[in-house]
């Protein structure tokens, strides 16, 4: 499902997820010592590495860098140098290698995502293998990514800390990029550990933590389209404490106008306050919180003419617009060790989100092109979600095989209120739009009259295992899970219209074999399931989609060097999808298949401080099997529309050395192209192929004197030869953004 219009759709199960995790400085150890060997990376080492000073005043975030990933079960990455890093615990929350996971993953650092001064998540994906952000075109309401062809934020697939963030009908949290340490993209099924999810992975978010040492950061940013922003992140150990106590405070502010223009902005106002508290070195407790308020266009969508082009004529009116979403979050991540070798962990978060949404539509346009005839819509809604996730790992040894084996309980709770008004075909209250005038916003719209609420409650309890065993060179991951899921809608206060329940049994069996220091060849088998809310025609609720992946890959980090690559080849089917049922096109029935198949290369390298390389390239090709349009035409085989079946994108850095007459200097690009795609899921018009360019220049102003250590300013364009381009799916098409700069004054210490 995309999310195009702010209409609603019928309820359907939409959710996502985000996760809170624990920071300990402990190294995990193993009796025998057999694992750790393996582990090419020493949690206590990273510790110290991260909150090291950069030499020369390099573009790390002090107090950055691994220090979020020192235990598994969503710590996050470590190992970071530039743009590489070496362990992961998204793929099997443990701190596994990146190249011992049985699946591909791609680590976004945070020297990555400074470079590029990413300002949104879907920008955030840009030069990873797998992902797509633009099939919307230009649309800062949500997250939307989409991995191997599926969307991942409807669909379930995104996570902060481990813990999923829930998200349905139009209330999807959304997160800011500063507020990061990393992301991590799984790609493939992941339901073996995480329960319900998308097929094509998940985008798990690294909260910043506290560190104990003294860093802080202020940037004033400004740019294109009266863009105007600060950003800070200060933290360090409490005094008084004797080091078992520190925090972290991050804070954005933004005022931003879009290339829309009519008032439309793009404002948010972020605090992100963190509390670690560390009374042994076998316990730890870590507060993590969050307050956002956001204020974006309810619609950034251009009428479109027949012949699917998006013409000039924008939908929404400043008159009555404005999607306004407050939001909050507070949880914890809990560590204990009981023994070297026995670890526990719990983390949890509390999620609140309040929505107001005012928009309007251009429903059509009379032949004289004088006249645009309008409706418009009034949404509020809120959603309160509760994520818990228990963990225990033990590690041991049996005769020639070590053992890395993980027991969790999960649980997840949501609740969504929602009330809409709107008036279609009223002109008196949705006045006409006079598009030789283009009259916006000087005349009145009526405010609808909302609607009785309905409300949705969804609970999904979830049991898992997992066993990763090490026996010679060979590398077994096994996982299994069970989850219930049960969910209840009602039309009103008063009265339930439905109760659905659903569970299934989910798991990933992965091998790989160590064919050479560095070198490891692996497949995987894993599979997912995701629940479909509704009834069909019979009045028989849907049974959920399912679906498995085939995949087969190989890894390597090259000995000695930062410099790691991969190739994986993946073939993915889901089924029971909702497709509109032949014999009465008023109902769906659950019969309609995906399936998406293709192979990704990528590769990621930290030359010299300062100077990085990402190359990325994917081939996907996602089709139809046994479904129908809306219309009753058969769609089988067709290719699903808006997702590009070639993509490639690079992004080169490079830091002149301190011996360089241009030294303190950096400069960066990058290219994306995203191939041709359908514009339609009846395959009659394509998207036409575009390469865009983005550019960036830095200077660290300690170059000129000592003194200036830590002042940085920087540059940053995107899309920087202005390529004009639209984005069509489902047969409606999207226009994307123009060229954009964005200038940073940036004093780190």
């Amino acid at each position: 499902m995309t999310i195009r219009r702010l209409r609603p759709a019928p309820p359907l199960l939409l959710l996502a997820g985000v996760s809170l995790t624990v920071l300990t400085q402990a190294a995990p150890l193993m009796a025998g010592g057999a694992m750790a060997q393996d582990v090419a990376v020493q949690l206590n080492e990273l510790s110290v590495e991260a909150v090291a000073p950069s030499p020369g005043g390099l573009n790390l975030s002090a107090g950055d860098g691994g220090t979020a990933a020192t235990s598994g079960g969503g710590g996050g990455p470590s190992g970071v140098t530039g743009y590489t890093a070496r362990v992961s615990t998204a793929a099997t929350k443990t701190n596994t290698p990146l190249i011992e996971a049985p699946q591909s993953v791609t680590v976004i650092t945070r020297e990555q995502l400074n470079d590029r001064n990413v300002q949104t998540f879907t920008d955030a994906v840009n030069y990873v293998p797998g992902a797509v952000s633009a099939r919307s075109g230009f649309d800062p309401r949500f997250d939307q990514i989409f991995i191997r062809g599926f969307d991942v934020l409807t669909n379930q697939g995104i996570y902060r800390d481990g813990l999923r963030v829930i998200g349905s009908g139009f209330a999807f949290p959304k997160s800011e990029p500063y507020g990061a340490e990393a992301l991590t993209i799984l790609r493939g099924p992941a339901s073996g550990l995480y329960g319900l999810g998308s097929p094509g992975g998940i985008l798990d978010i690294t909260s910043k933590r506290p560190v104990f040492v003294p860093f802080g950061e202020v940037q004033f940013q400004a740019g294109s389209f009266d863009r105007f922003q600060g950003n800070f992140d200060v933290g360090g150990p409490v005094a008084g404490s004797d080091g078992t106590m520190a925090y972290r405070l991050t804070g954005v502010r933004r005022e931003a106008g879009t290339f829309i223009g009519l008032g439309t902005n793009d404002d948010q106002f972020n605090i992100a306050p963190a509390f670690t508290w560390k009374p042994s070195a076998d316990t730890t407790f870590t507060l993590l919180s969050e307050f956002q308020i956001t204020n974006t266009p309810a619609t950034t969508f251009f009428y479109n003419d027949p012949g699917f082009r998006a013409t000039n004529y924008y939908m929404g009116d400043p008159r009555f617009a404005g999607l306004d979403q407050t939001q909050y979050r507070i949880g914890y991540a809990f560590e204990h060790r009981f023994a070297p070798d026995l670890i526990f962990r719990q983390n949890f978060r509390h999620y609140g989100l309040f929505l107001s949404a005012k928009y309007v539509d251009i429903t059509s346009i009379n032949d004289e092109r004088t006249i645009g005839t309008r409706d418009n819509g009034y949404l509020r809604t809120s959603l309160v979600q509760q994520t818990l996730d228990n963990q225990l790992e033990a590690r041991f040894v049996t005769g020639p095989v070590a053992h890395i084996a993980v027991a969790g309980l999960d649980y997840a709770r949501y609740s969504l209120s929602s009330r809409l008004g709107s008036y279609y075909g009223d002109s008196t209250a949705v006045p006409d739009l006079n598009l030789i005038t283009r009259n916006y916003g000087q005349q009145f719209i009526a405010t609808p009259v909302l609607a009785d609420p309905t409300r949705q409650t969804q609970n999904q309890l979830g049991v898992y295992l997992q066993e990763q065993a090490k026996f010679g060179d060979f590398i077994l991951t096994l996982n299994g899970r069970h989850d219930w899921v049960s969910q209840d809608t009602y039309a009103s206060p008063a009265s339930a219209v439905s109760r659905q329940d659903d569970s299934a049994f989910t798991g990933r069996v992965g091998l790989g074999y160590v064919l050479a220091p560095g070198l490891v060849p692996y497949a995987s088998y894993a599979t997912t399931f995701t629940p479909q809310v509704g009834f069909d025609r019979n009045g028989q609720a849907f049974k959920a989609a399912t679906g498995d992946q085939i995949e087969a890959g190989v890894k390597y980090l090259i000995p000695g060097t930062n410099i790691q690559t991969a190739f994986a080849g993946f073939d993915i089917n889901q089924s029971s999808l909702l497709v509109p049922d032949p014999a009465n096109f008023a109902f769906s029935r659950a019969g309609g298949a995906v399936r998406s198949k293709g192979f990704e290369a990528e590769a990621t390298a930290n030359l010299a401080p300062g100077t990085n390389l990402t190359i990325a390239y994917t081939h996907v090709d996602i089709r139809f099997g046994n479904s129908v349009s809306a219309t009753g035409e058969s769609i089988n085989g067709n290719l699903v529309s808006g997702i590009p079946q070639d993509t490639y994108a690079s992004f080169l850095t490079y830091a002149f050395p301190p011996s360089s007459p241009l030294r303190g200097l950096q400069v960066g690009g990058g290219i994306r192209y995203i191939g041709a795609s359908y514009a339609d899921d009846q395959n009659t018009v394509r998207n036409t192929a575009v390469t865009l360019y983005d550019a960036l220049v830095a200077y660290d102003f300690a170059a000129l004197d000592p003194k200036y250590k830590g002042f940085r300013a920087q540059l940053n364009g995107y899309n920087i030869f202005d390529r004009t381009y639209q984005t069509c799916s489902f047969g409606f098409c999207n226009r994307n953004q123009p060229a954009t700069v964005i200038g940073s004054l940036i004093y780190r210490w």
